[in-house]
């Protein structure tokens, strides 16, 4: 079992931290990747060596997601079958909650269990303002995006088992988007969860976190919210064009087949273009696959609406009500399956020309060894 603990300009806790985790459980073996943090910096990661840490350098700071990968492609290289935990550098997860995670791997393993382990936080207590709200609302936007609730979708500290290492190392994402991804990826990937409540913790009211939860979460969800302003967008063409029809004609469900095929093709082409940016896939396919989207969403609208106007609701709300329930479903299944994104569920790519291959740094004579180098090691 290991503990990969990425680290950028961290502060005089991290020796101390990797002394606890020894302490705490003399099973864990420790990796700590220096994200290019320079040489003022130094002395911290040499401490950090000696309390027993094995410390893994990128040459210039390279994100959280890159520096995580880095020490997943490390361990995974070394001992294939090792699980691992991630936790951050900043001493806002304790040796007993790590240990608790390292437990909870354990006792999958044992049930021959494979899930994600999240140490999720209550946020009671004191917990700073901006870290209360800005969490809250990477909750909302999360559960906006996936249809799934997460009780925190910004912990650091994670169980990765060993055979769900391959499956993170492809995951995109180079800062701290990465971590985000890999939940994004949950379910179209068919990865279970595991939460285990841990302490809600905030030194010097999280003066030393890097992590901006809004505005990194918000960049991450773009294409939820440009599929949002793509759908209202449609919301309108279709309500406009249902109305007008079904003023003109009396007749509700020709209208909303004629409404909504009008609004279907628009989306369509601001889908394709603009939210997920699929404009290289073949055209064709999608078409069809969007077809049959809007079909069954079309045969939904139509069951949704005449059941609740049947029921006494004006045809107005019964349609906000209608497309309420339908933007989750239809979200899901045009990213996963409509325009899916080349990477997703893809094996590893080859390194680009002039990177670093993650699964080969420790290699001898790696042509792309050289940005990442161990620097020091307890064994």
């Amino acid at each position: 079992m290991y503990v990969l603990i990425p680290a950028f300009e961290p502060g005089p806790r991290l020796p101390a931290l990797v002394a606890a985790l020894r302490r705490a459980d003399p099973d864990l073996e420790i990796v700590v990747v220096d994200d290019g943090s320079g040489p003022v910096f130094a002395p911290v990661f040499d401490a950090s060596g000696d309390a027993g840490a094995r410390v893994v350098t990128h040459s210039a700071n390279r994100g959280k997601g890159a520096a995580l990968k880095t020490g997943l492609a490390h361990i995974h290289t070394r001992d294939p079958d090792a699980d691992v935990v991630t936790a951050d550098a900043d001493g806002q997860h304790t040796p007993s909650d790590v240990v608790r995670i390292a437990h909870a791997l354990r006792t999958d393993a044992a049930s021959a269990r494979s899930a994600l382990v999240l140490g999720v936080r209550a946020f009671d207590g004191t917990v700073p303002l901006r870290s209360r709200l800005g969490n809250a609302a990477a909750r909302g936007l999360f559960r906006l995006a996936t249809g799934r609730r997460l009780s925190d979708t910004q912990t650091g500290l994670r169980g990765i088992p060993s055979d769900r290492i391959p499956w993170a190392l492809r995951i995109p994402g180079e800062g701290f988007e990465y971590e985000q991804r890999m939940l994004l990826r949950l379910a179209p990937d068919l990865v279970a969860t595991h939460e285990v409540p841990i302490d809600t913790v905030y030194l010097d009211r999280n003066a030393s976190s890097h992590f901006r939860p809004v505005r990194d979460s918000l960049r991450v969800l773009l294409p939820v919210l440009l599929f949002a302003a793509s759908s209202l967008a449609a919301f309108a063409v279709d309500t406009v064009a249902l109305l007008v029809l079904q003023a003109l004609t009396g007749w509700l469900v020709p209208s909303i087949i004629a409404a909504r095929v009008l609004s279907a093709t628009a989306n369509f082409v601001v889908n394709r273009r603009v939210v997920f940016r699929a404009r290289g896939g073949p055209m064709r396919g999608q078409a069809v696959r969007y077809g049959v989207l809007a079909l069954a969403l079309l045969a939904s609208n139509i069951a949704w609406m005449s059941f609740l106007t049947d029921n006494g609701l004006a045809l107005l709300p019964a349609k906000v009500v209608t497309e309420a329930v339908l933007f989750i479903l239809s979200y899901g299944v045009q990213r996963s399956l409509v325009f899916p994104r080349p990477d997703a569920g893809s094996p590893a790519p080859p390194p680009r020309s002039g990177g670093v291959d993650e699964l080969s740094l420790l290699r001898p004579g790696s042509p792309g060894s050289s940005p990442v180098t161990p620097t020091r090691s307890s064994s």
